[in-house]
């Protein structure tokens, strides 16, 4: 048999292997770096919520007649594309590595227990949606607003969010 030289490669290559769980449990984030990403994030949504929140105070001056409304819709226009940047930009790193923009600046990503990349599906609908739900419900939701950032002091050092979508944060 020829030897092709512009024949793809034939080497095997395996995936990425997840990280065993000894690994996994000294590879576990501190709660200040879980902080300091939330806050991080926190900060991030300031950007597209700035112009909204300043468009909100024209719609007054546009409502007495004293100024245009044109600016005021531009600058809700503003924020509108910023929000969407931003979560799209997040949804991607989500995605890629498990990290936001606040987890990337702190070099913490999100996996699953076993070490496993954790899909956006996953980061959405089980670790996000059901403590949101779940805040919804009077009386109980503040109940688990509390607790959910309250189980960090725990000794796994993961918050409900984290046990309902069986993940950890690890340090990257």
């Amino acid at each position: 048999m020829e030897n092709n030289p512009y024949a793809a490669p034939a080497a095997v290559v395996d995936d990425a292997s997840a990280w065993d769980a000894y690994d996994l449990e000294n590879r576990k984030a501190g709660r200040g770096k879980r902080l300091g990403a939330a806050l991080l994030d926190g900060v991030v949504s300031l950007i597209w919520l700035a112009p909204v929140i300043w468009a909100g105070y024209m719609a007054l001056d546009v409502r007495k007649g004293i100024k245009p409304a044109g600016p005021m819709v531009a600058l809700m226009l503003l924020g509108l594309a910023l929000m969407i940047t931003i979560i799209v930009v997040n949804c991607l790193m989500l995605h890629r590595s498990g990290q936001t923009i606040g987890k990337r600046a702190v070099d913490i990503a999100v996996v699953r227990t076993d070490g496993s990349p954790i899909g956006l599906g996953r980061y959405i609908f089980l670790r996000v949606v059901p403590v949101l739900i779940l805040g919804m419900i009077p009386f109980v939701g503040k109940a688990v607003n509390l607790i959910d950032p309250l189980l960090i002091f725990g000794k796994e050092k993961r918050c409900l969010h984290d046990l309902i979508a069986d993940t950890i944060v690890v340090d990257a």
